[in-house]
């Protein structure tokens, strides 16, 4: 199944100054009458790069903004280095994860994810986000504000014509952390069972017991094209972003074991959308 033409007009929604940068460098590159292999040339890059970047699966970097300043101008008021300050500059999202959102998220094919403390960004609801935002230090309204918006957008690739596969394994202490009180988790709870339902999203609790990624998040992206695996895991500060590793299937025997089936799980959410699960402390 082709999947590749979906994710790439995931990039170029509006609203993402990277698609913005390659609709530009298109349309003045054959307004100019050049071709990409000439463009390439006055860039010091390939011409597959230069596709990339017109297709908004590349992130520009400043010497490509310069040099297509001076190779067009400043024609119709397009100011190449100013989209690469917005692309650079967007709020709500951390330098260090830019890239994983910009290039990683929207062409994923897979997407495997271990949390043991939160719900997994993509599926938190906007109250959850903003209740964890909001506990952050030294914190502001407008920041918190930024942020969640940055969430909600990212979330954007689930509802996608052919979203990417997403494969979540969560610590059974997430579904019973109390994050805001019993009302906002529980919304937060029947959202997860919602999109449970969705062909493309798995969710697996596993056994509390289980001590093997307890040093943090990570998630693992499969990307198309037989592009090497992308892996994004957690420190105490910020994520880092390795090419790829070898990771044990969840399937081994040696691996996380599940505490909870599927059909324990939508049982579990069913029972809190009664009322026959009290959350309160």
């Amino acid at each position: 199944m082709e999947r590749k033409c979906d994710a790439c007009c995931a990039v170029s929604r509006p609203g993402f100054p990277r698609a913005r940068f390659g609709a530009e460098m298109r349309r003045l590159r054959e307004a100019a009458q050049l071709s990409q292999a000439a463009v390439s040339s006055r860039l010091g890059c390939t011409q597959t790069q230069v596709s990339r970047l017109e297709k908004a699966t590349r992130t520009p970097s400043r010497s490509d903004a310069e040099r297509l300043d001076l190779l067009f101008g400043t024609a119709e008021g397009v100011s190449f280095t100013r989209i690469y300050q917005s692309i650079i500059t967007q709020p709500g999202i951390p330098v260090w994860f830019r890239n994983w959102v910009e290039e990683i998220e929207p062409t994923l094919l897979v997407l495997r994810s271990w949390d043991p403390l939160l719900v997994p960004g993509l599926l938190q609801t906007e109250a959850y986000a903003r209740h964890v935002f909001s506990r952050g230090p030294l914190v502001t309204r407008e920041e918190v504000d930024e942020r969640v918006e940055a969430r909600m957008r990212r979330q954007q690739i689930l509802d996608r014509t052919q979203p990417p596969t997403l494969l979540v394994l969560i610590d059974e202490g997430v579904l019973r952390r109390r994050i805001g009180g019993p009302a906002l988790m529980g919304e937060q709870l029947r959202h997860l069972l919602d999109m449970a339902q969705r062909p493309a999203v798995f969710i697996q609790v596993v056994d509390p017991e289980c001590v093997a990624g307890l040093a943090g998040a990570f998630m693992i992206a499969e990307l198309p094209n037989n592009q090497a695996d992308v892996v994004s895991a957690d420190s105490p500060t910020q994520a880092h972003i390795t090419a790829v590793v070898a990771v044990r299937d969840s399937k081994d025997p040696d691996g996380p074991k599940l505490l909870i089936t599927p059909t324990e799980w939508k049982a579990f959410i069913i029972g809190l959308k009664a009322g026959e699960i009290d959350l309160r402390p």
